[in-house]
């Protein structure tokens, strides 16, 4: 036993040395995962859409009219400016001056005084999905706000005490919570599974440099020896030292980046850690085992960059894992992010633990030892190959 950890030390230090030597690895493992952390997350700062300009023309001129827009105005969402007529608005749209135009024909205030239908027009942009989506939602909320009120005053003058009123206005309360995500915002839907992603990448993309440099200039027996001959040091004594390198940058990004963003954390801190173990521990055979595939450093960098978007596409967080094809399942399952979003966004976003999400870390150990096995039979080759072509 205590050789054994000490090939897995001179392994640690031997990967230390060959990550300080290597600039592409540098970059990668050490101010990569940094750099993107804070650039992506600062995108995303603001989390929602604020003061998207509408055009609004406004025909009916009534007092009405005046009290809806001066309400839009009043919104987050919206930044009105002015238009002419319904022409001068759609130009303005065609154009790009504004994301949508809002139309309020002549004798609107006549209807909704005489409780009959009456219809205003709302266009938005929909090429850019955030904005029109909050634009539509706002403004349609808002008309359904004001409707109410003109009902509202009608039925007061009808006689009827206000408490009676609000019943016969509104004789369905809607009592609306959105749960887990108050504000309904994309940003704060989307920055945990992002930092989650950025993890995951940065480690996969350097060890299976690391790994494919190792093949690429024969240092696979080297490599071996100084594990002490056995293929589970070799693997466990290079991957140690992205072990405790990711485990930091994990630790980082749920302190600092999770205040410096205002990202809610609900869960368990030590949930949180157990998870990004298991994490890493699949990462890690996976990395190696994928380095041992590739014929160049520069080979693994690229493939590994390039899978980056499939990988978050497929991984059940940016689409629902259930809505996609059948195949495309099969193969999200054997990815380790799709079993460990799933336990950590439970734990970070709706306060889950472990025990609820059994499942998926049961899925996300039995990848580990299927990774762990691929891995070993992946330096089992290439230690033969190679020793065979130097003997």
């Amino acid at each position: 036993m205590r050789d054994f950890f000490q090939h897995i030390t001179r392994l640690f230090l031997r990967e230390v040395r060959l990550v300080a030597t290597d600039h592409s690895l540098l970059l990668t493992l050490l101010i990569a995962p940094l750099l993107y952390a804070f650039f992506y997350g600062s995108i995303y700062s603001y989390k929602v859409e604020e003061k998207v300009l509408l055009a609004v023309a406004d025909d009916d001129k009534s007092e009405l009219s005046r009290a809806f827009l001066q309400q839009l105005n009043k919104m987050q969402i919206a930044a009105v400016t002015g238009a002419r007529d319904l022409q001068d608005a759609q130009d303005k749209m065609y154009y790009g001056e504004c994301q949508g135009y809002l139309y309020i024909p002549r004798g609107v205030e006549k209807k909704v005084l005489a409780l009959q239908q009456a219809d205003i027009v709302l266009a938005v942009n929909a090429a850019r999905f955030l904005p029109s989506s909050e634009l539509a939602g706002g403004i349609t909320t808002l008309a359904l706000t004001v409707g109410a009120g003109v009902r509202l005053k009608y039925n007061e003058m009808q006689g009827l005490n206000s408490q009676m009123a609000l019943r016969e206005t509104q004789p369905v309360n809607l009592d609306y919570r959105p749960m887990y995500n108050a504000r309904s915002s994309y940003g704060a839907f989307l920055l945990p599974g992002l930092l989650a992603l950025i993890l995951q990448q940065t480690l996969l993309i350097g060890l299976s440099e690391s790994m494919a440099l190792d093949k690429e200039k024969g240092r696979v027996p080297e490599l071996v020896k100084t594990g002490g001959g056995g293929l589970s040091a070799t693997l466990w004594g290079k991957g140690l030292f992205y072990m405790l390198l990711f485990c930091c940058y994990a630790f980082f990004f749920m302190t600092v980046n999770y205040t410096t963003l205002n990202i809610p954390f609900r869960g368990r801190v030590l949930d949180v850690a157990v998870v990004f173990f298991l994490f890493f521990f699949t990462l890690i055979p996976l990395g190696i085992w994928l380095g041992s595939m590739f014929r160049s450093q520069l080979m693994a960098a690229q493939m590994m960059v390039f899978s980056t978007y499939p990988v978050f596409l497929i991984a059940g967080y940016a689409w629902p894992y259930e809505s996609l094809p059948v195949p495309l399942q099969w193969v999200s399952s054997m990815v380790p992010t799709t079993p460990f979003l799933r336990v950590y966004q439970s734990i970070v976003q709706m306060g889950g633990t472990l025990g609820d999400n059994a499942a998926s870390v049961l899925h996300l150990v039995a990848l580990s030892g299927f990774y762990t096995l691929l891995a070993l039979l992946g330096l089992r080759r290439l230690n033969k190959r190679q020793q065979s072509i130097y003997l």
